[in-house]
């Protein structure tokens, strides 16, 4: 293996001092622009990359934010990634994402030093885990529960508020039989969502049925498998009107195993989802569904984290509005129903 180019064959090869080339290369500008040019190729022509390793000794910083979470599949993620990156690098940071149920590897990352604050998803830091995030003063944001302390931060939708403006959308439109597709247990926007959802038919006096709770976990094939085996088992007298599923991807599922058995929406179901993903573009019936900003949650996650590093302030709750947008997959229901 080659071995890697040293400052010193940097400094020979722009005949310069080892001190000028650091210089140089960290934009002091102690140094002309000549000379920081001169350094700039001969550091390009010999393939240096600096030592980022004795830089965070030196500065007790890694210029990395950690992205913990038990998974990334789905829109929700992608999109949201892609807007803590893109932040990110907008302040000379990298984000080394780490995708695990292991809480080993949770702990050697937070003790390690390997990062300088990290987002945080619940289904990965449990009480303990907390607990250690807390003692040790690390930085955390995290963007699925509402939790704040000296060096934590949250950054969520408004979830309950979601259920509610989709539930009551529906009980406008007639609907007096809502079947609800919760995502995974104990899931703060699930929770969230199924709680307003609760509240709104409480409110208007209407049953919440247990047969009408068919677990969609977030996914549209479960949801598709779950809607399909509930309407092939259950006498149509018994079915609801209308469905609220738990996400987007969800929302699909339903929609597709309801027009298999030669059925239609919103004709015989009205449907809504959450959180207004990119792929709805693509999918007919367009589907009504409450817009969450997910590029806004993980921009200001990242701006959220950085001002807690940098101890530019203490953690705080911030909670990011949703509204409800009509398209075709919701309609006005006859009053007998």
């Amino acid at each position: 293996m080659k071995e890697r180019v040293t400052i010193r064959e940097v400094a020979r090869e722009a005949n310069v001092s080892i001190a000028t080339v650091s210089k140089a290369l960290n934009g002091l500008d102690v140094v002309t622009p000549k000379t920081i040019e001169k350094v700039t190729e001969a550091a390009k022509k010999l393939h240096y990359t600096p030592n980022l390793m004795g830089k965070q000794l030196k500065t007790k910083t890694t210029k990395m934010i950690g992205l913990y979470t038990h998974t990334i599949t789905g829109p929700y993620f992608n999109t949201l990634i892609e807007a803590i990156v893109k932040e990110a690098a907008n302040h000379e940071y990298g984000v080394n994402v780490v995708i695990s149920s292991d809480k080993q590897v949770l702990t050697s990352h937070l003790l390690g030093n390997m990062v300088d604050g990290f987002i945080g998803f619940e289904e990965l830091i449990d009480d303990e885990s907390l607990s250690t995030i807390r003692a040790e003063g690390i930085n955390a944001v995290f963007v699925d529960r509402k939790i704040k302390d000296e060096s934590i931060s949250s950054v969520v939708f408004d979830s309950r508020k979601a259920g509610r403006i989709a539930t009551q959308h529906l009980v406008d439109a007639g609907h007096k039989k809502i079947g609800f597709l919760p995502g995974h247990p104990h899931v703060y926007d699930s929770d969230k969502r199924y709680a307003g959802f609760k509240e709104i038919m409480s409110e208007n006096k209407l049953p919440v049925k247990s047969e009408w709770l068919v677990e969609g976990l977030f996914e549209e094939k479960a949801s598709y498998v779950a809607i399909k085996n509930y309407l092939l088992t259950t006498p149509k007298t018994e079915w609801p009107t209308a469905w609220l599923a738990g996400n987007d991807l969800s929302a699909i599922g339903v929609i597709k195993a309801i027009e298999e058995l030669d059925l239609h929406v919103p004709q015989d179901f009205s449907v809504i989802g959450f959180d207004d993903i990119e792929l709805l573009g693509y999918f007919r019936p367009y589907i009504t569904t409450v817009q969450n900003p997910i590029e806004e949650q993980g921009r200001l996650a990242v701006i959220e984290l950085l001002k807690l590093i940098n101890n530019q302030k203490k953690g705080e709750n911030k909670t990011l509005d949703c509204q409800l947008v009509l398209r075709e997959t919701t309609e006005q229901r006859a009053a007998d129903n």
